[in-house]
């Protein structure tokens, strides 16, 4: 009988595991051919504007780093940065035993932007929706990545660069730096969904300023308006060290446990009331009875 129980046990943790992989991979991106979008058709025109790169680098302790790395051009994205970062954001959704994400670019600045050879390039209205939806997709899916995300905003973060750092979960500015959506000055507005996540973060008050204003945001006034979670004073230390510790804070303990939180603050935040109540109920089913879950009971876990 026990044998049975237990059988019956790890049956229902594995379907509740299966069906929890299913509403994941069914809300990874949000436009296919049905919406007009032709993946292959834009990264063959992105493709042939080359430049600079986006490295990953995952570590043993479920931590990886993203560098956006095309510092003699304050790490723009060029046609092919675009692909690879699409590329390295599959990468990590394959990745079953990270935690934490931290987002940085090259020698101390974030990210400028589009490189502008691209822009000038992509120019009929097709291709830029194209593009657009592209983008919109690659960042959807890093929000939605079950990983607790940092960005570490050294320098500048300025167009594209802020619609990026809004979709990771948490923004860390260096002495310093800025975040400016320079959209207006180009003629257009965030088109990556960068003013949907501002407006969630900070309220449409304060998207609206930052946006018809292009307003310049230092460290302090990021923080102070709910933009940025923490300024970083790196001492002896550098930035990236530093931006290791504090998110060390929060993917402490298995990775199982991690992902599965994220991933319910991820249901709760898209989903309506009711259908993230049981997309919880789905992810509580993966972790119940799981090892950490055991361990926890065979220790007789006390909370400190």
């Amino acid at each position: 009988m026990q044998l049975y129980k237990m059988a019956c046990s790890v049956w229902r943790c594995s379907l509740s595991r299966a069906k929890v992989r299913g509403l994941h991979q069914r809300g990874l991106s949000l436009y296919n051919s049905s919406h007009g979008f032709i993946e292959e058709k834009i990264k063959e025109k992105l493709a042939q504007f080359p430049g600079g790169a986006v490295n990953l680098s995952k570590g043993d302790n479920g931590i990886a780093e993203l560098c956006l790395n095309n510092p003699i051009r304050m790490n723009a994205f060029t046609g092919t940065m675009m692909i690879q970062l699409a590329e390295r954001i599959s990468e990590l959704e394959s990745w079953q035993v990270g935690k934490g994400l931290i987002v940085y670019g090259a020698e101390k600045t974030f990210c400028s932007g589009s490189d502008l050879n691209a822009v000038k390039a992509i120019s009929s209205p097709q291709e830029g929706m194209m593009m657009c939806m592209l983008m919109q997709n690659t960042l959807t899916r890093l929000q939605r990545l079950p990983l607790i995300s940092v960005a570490l905003v050294q320098g500048r973060a300025l167009g594209g660069g802020a619609e990026l750092c809004t979709a990771c979960d948490f923004r860390l500015l260096t002495e310093g730096s800025e975040i400016r959506f320079v959209h207006k000055h180009m003629g257009l507005v965030p088109g990556w969904g960068g003013a949907a996540r501002l407006i969630q973060l900070i309220g449409s008050k304060h998207a609206l300023k930052l946006l018809s204003g292009a307003l310049s945001v230092n460290p302090e006034h990021a923080l102070n308006i709910g933009l940025a979670d923490d300024i970083l004073c790196t001492g002896d230390k550098t930035s990236l060290e530093e931006a290791h510790n504090w998110l060390a804070q929060y993917t402490k303990g298995p990775s199982d446990v991690i992902r599965a939180i994220k991933k319910v603050v991820m249901s709760g935040r898209e989903q309506k009331f009711e259908d993230a109540l049981r997309t919880e109920k789905e992810i509580f089913g993966t972790v119940w009875g799981g090892p950490a879950n055991l361990q926890a009971l065979a220790k007789g876990a006390k909370h400190k």
